[in-house]
Parts: structure tokens; sequence; C-alpha cells
């Protein structure tokens, strides 16, 4: 009996248990270390590499293309949340500044440093491109995680600019790697780079918005008795968005923020149980996926690099960076002191190590160790730039002390000021026979109860508003919120 319940379990305790250890280190740490502005981030890739092969823990783990299709799903839920929690109204006055960077900026990043790489470094010319593209875009998670801890509001719209190019640059640099990938397997002229980047970017733009607007349409009309189910639907929707965009020759990854963005921004049911419940999961996939590339690595290789991996680095914050910020934001006339913080919040993290992974298992031949330089670049970076950004922001004078940083994002509530209002809705009312979801209520205000004839009403997105009905209302400012509809 004994035997038969200890070795032959179906489930792995072992594996059971180092994940549950793990995690309780990886968030137990992040509190600790906290208040001293060290990224979360930063020590979960170093849990990783300390329990790895090279560390006191001596695991066993090298498989680069597990490791790859595992990132590749992580990194689907990390922008479709980073969209999903993204505030259109507090980011559209910068919408035009963050794309330009996001894609503009990208090119430039990556052309720069790929000559960098090749001139200085001596990489033959495509490699160093490709490294120059693996390294060009700013990490989403580094970014809104340091943001949200610190609730470091920035002035100017700073916050929305780089929650946006942070949640978007992905795509571009991903789409870059791929065609220099491409360029070194089996050869494609400007041509064909050119109409290959166009094709992608018009496919998940406009699969983007049409599986957005159908699954809006649908998520308003269907009412599940079972609350968890809307949770598997929007993972469903992710996961759709990005399979069906590759599928067709689109890229996935801008496909998945672009529905992200919509489904965040519209009225669909339980939005704000919806984004508490995948920021948890964008928080627990991150926590993976840093412990899993710092397990990846190996320690012992990275003192080989270490020269070129300092060298790069150097040049992608002090050079690279600024040349592809101010190139754009002067367009703009932004301010110097928000150009320098802008350059400056530059972060590379887990995408452009995922990144990395992907040249690896491409099939190409490389004649760097493209892994090991990728990563030494995101440790530095979240730890200098990361662990600075809230000091470089307060030495420029770019706190907001005013106001939260919290509205950019979908979830934010005040904490204060709370009303109740009944407002009666009479015939000619044009609310009157909608849903609570059709009936273009403003989203800061909530019905809490509809009180028809004798009855109380508890609704839901789906209950209708009759003549004569009497709905209490919630919210801040009802006054005002009323006024404006």
């Amino acid at each position: 009996m004994e035997r038969l319940l200890g070795s032959g379990t179906m489930i792995q305790t072992g594996v059971l248990l180092l994940f549950a250890v793990v995690t309780l280190l990886c968030i137990i740490s992040s509190k600790l270390f906290y208040r001293f502005g060290v990224p979360s981030l930063l020590l979960f890739l170093i849990l990783g590499m300390l329990f790895g092969s090279d560390g006191i823990g001596k695991i066993e783990f090298s498989d680069y293309e597990l490791m790859k299709q595992v990132c590749a799903v992580g990194l689907i839920f990390i922008l479709f949340y980073g969209g999903f929690d993204t505030n259109w109204k507090a980011a559209k006055p910068v919408i035009r500044q963050s794309l330009l960077i996001s894609t503009l900026g990208v090119v430039v990043t990556a052309l720069i440093t790929g000559l960098f790489c090749h001139y200085v470094l001596g990489m033959p010319l495509l490699e160093g491109l490709l490294l120059g593209a693996v390294v060009s875009p700013t990490d989403a998670a580094s970014v809104f995680s340091i943001l949200r801890s610190r609730k470091l509001n920035l002035k100017g719209g700073m916050a929305s600019l780089l929650e946006i190019e942070s949640g978007s640059n992905d795509a571009f640099a991903y789409l870059l790697m791929i065609v220099i990938l491409t360029m070194m397997s089996v050869g494609i002229t400007t041509g064909a780079v050119i109409e290959k980047l166009v094709i992608e970017l018009v496919v998940a733009v406009g699969l983007g918005f049409g599986i957005a607007k159908v699954s809006t349409y649908f998520l308003k009309r269907i009412n599940f008795e079972i609350q968890g189910f809307y949770q598997i639907i929007m993972i469903v929707i992710a996961i759709l968005a990005f399979a069906l965009s590759e599928r067709i020759g689109g890229n996935g990854y801008l496909c998945v923020y672009i529905v992200g963005i919509y489904l965040g921004n519209s009225k669909i049911p339980h939005k704000k149980s919806l984004i508490h419940f995948f920021d948890g999961i964008s928080w627990l996939i991150q926590i993976l996926l840093f412990f899993a590339l710092g397990l990846l690595s190996f320690p012992s290789a990275l003192p080989g690099i270490f020269s070129q991996g300092m060298a790069l680095v150097v040049f992608l914050i002090f050079v690279a960076r600024p040349i592809a910020t101010f190139l754009i934001l002067s367009w703009f006339k932004t301010p110097i002191k928000q150009q320098l913080f802008i350059s400056w919040v530059g972060l590379r993290g887990a995408a452009s190590i995922v990144f990395a992974l992907f040249a690896m298992t491409y099939g190409v031949r490389l004649s760097n160790d493209i892994f090991h330089l990728v990563f030494f670049v995101a440790l530095v970076s979240v730890a200098l730039q990361g662990s600075l950004l809230p000091f470089f922001a307060r030495k420029l004078d770019l706190v907001e002390t005013e106001d939260t940083v919290l509205k950019t994002f979908n979830d934010y509530q005040e904490e204060s000021g709370t009303q109740l209002l009944e407002l009666p809705i009479d015939e000619g009312h044009r609310w009157v026979n909608k849903s609570l979801l059709n009936a273009d209520i403003p989203t800061d205000v909530l019905v809490v109860m509809i009180k028809r004839n004798h009855d109380v009403i508890v609704p839901n997105g789906a209950t209708m508003i009759k003549a004569g009905d009497i709905l209490v209302l919630a919210g801040n400012r009802l006054e005002e919120s009323l006024q404006l509809m």
C-alpha cells in the first residue's frame, strides 16, 4: 500500500512543492526588498539563477525549445492584460508619441544597436541587427510593475505614454526579429521585407479590431449564470486572437494587445473583477517566467560575455535609446526633462530574453551566445534603470503629487466621495427599454438597485430598464457625471 501511494502517484509532488516554495519566496522577497527600491522582477531572475545548475539549487534545466513555448504563451497574457488595464481616455492625448516610439523608435534602436554590434563588437552584420532587434523593446512587465508598486504618477501624461509604448513595442520588435531571422535563413529582398512588415501589421490591426468588436457584442448580450465563465471566455479570446493572427500571417502579439485595449475600454460585464483576475494571472506568469529564465541561464557563462554585455548596456542606455527618443519627441516639442526621463525608462526584461530564445531555436547559425548576452543586458537594465527610475523622476521634478498613477489603469476606483442618488426614469427617458450595458451609462456610475413598483431588483448587465423605474445610482460626483451624458 505504501509503495502504491508513494511512487505510483500520478502527480510529481516534488515539482508541486518546488512551485509552491519558489512562488512564496518570490512574493516574500519582493515584499522585503520593496522598501529598498529593488524591482521585484530582478529578484525573480536572481532566485532562478540561485536555484539553477550553477547555483545552490543545482536544478538542471536547459530545454530552450520548451522554455520558448512556455514564454510565448506567457507573453500572450502579459500583453493582453497590459492592453486590458490601460485607460484609453488617459492615454489618448499621448497616443501619437507612444505609437511612434513603439514602432519607429524600435526600428531606430535596432538599427543603431545592430551597427554598433557589427562595427564595434565585431559581429556579422545580420547577427548584429538581430541582436539589436531583440533588445530594442522596453519591457512592459517591468514598467507596469514599477509604476504600480511605487505608485509613481508622472507629469505630462508620461505614465500613459510609457504604458502604451512598452505594451505595444514588443509586437513590432518581434516582427523585426522574425524578418531578420528569415533573411539569415533563406534570404529575402528589401521589397519582400517591407511587404511582410505591412501585411503582418495590417492583418494584426484589422483582425484585432474585428475580434474585439465581435467579442464585445457577444459579452454584452450573453448572461452566464456562472461568473467564472467570463474569465474563461476572456482567456479563450486572448488565445484565439494570437493563434488566428499568426495562422493567417499577422502579428499575434500586436493583435492580442489591440483586443486587450478595446475590451478593457468597453462596457462589458464584470470588467473590474476581470481586471483583478488578469492582474493575478499576469503576476503569476511573470514570477514563473523570470524565475524559469534565471533557471535556464548559466551564471558561469556571464564572465565570458561581461565586456561585450557591458558595452551593449552602456550603448543602449546612453546612446541608442536617447537618440530614438529625442528623434521622435522633439517633433512634439516635449520638454527636455521629459525626454531625458523617457530615455532612461528603456528597461530591457523578459520580452528581450524570450526573443533571444526564439533566435537561439530558430535554426540559424549564430557565432555569439545571444541568450546570455541578452540575459546580462536585462539583468543590468532592470537592476540599474529600474532601481533608479523613482530617483530620476523626483530629481527631474516629474512626479505628480496631486494625483495617482492608478488613474491610468482601468481598475482605478476613487477611495472617497461616494454618493447615492435615486434617478426616476420617465416614459421619454433615453434609457427606457435598454439593458444596463447598452444604456450608455457613464463608466464611473454604478446602478446598485432598481425599484420597480413594489419590488426591489438587484440588476446585472442584461437587466432591462423600464419606464417608471427608480434607479439607485452610486458613484463619485454623480451630478457631474449625469450632466455630461
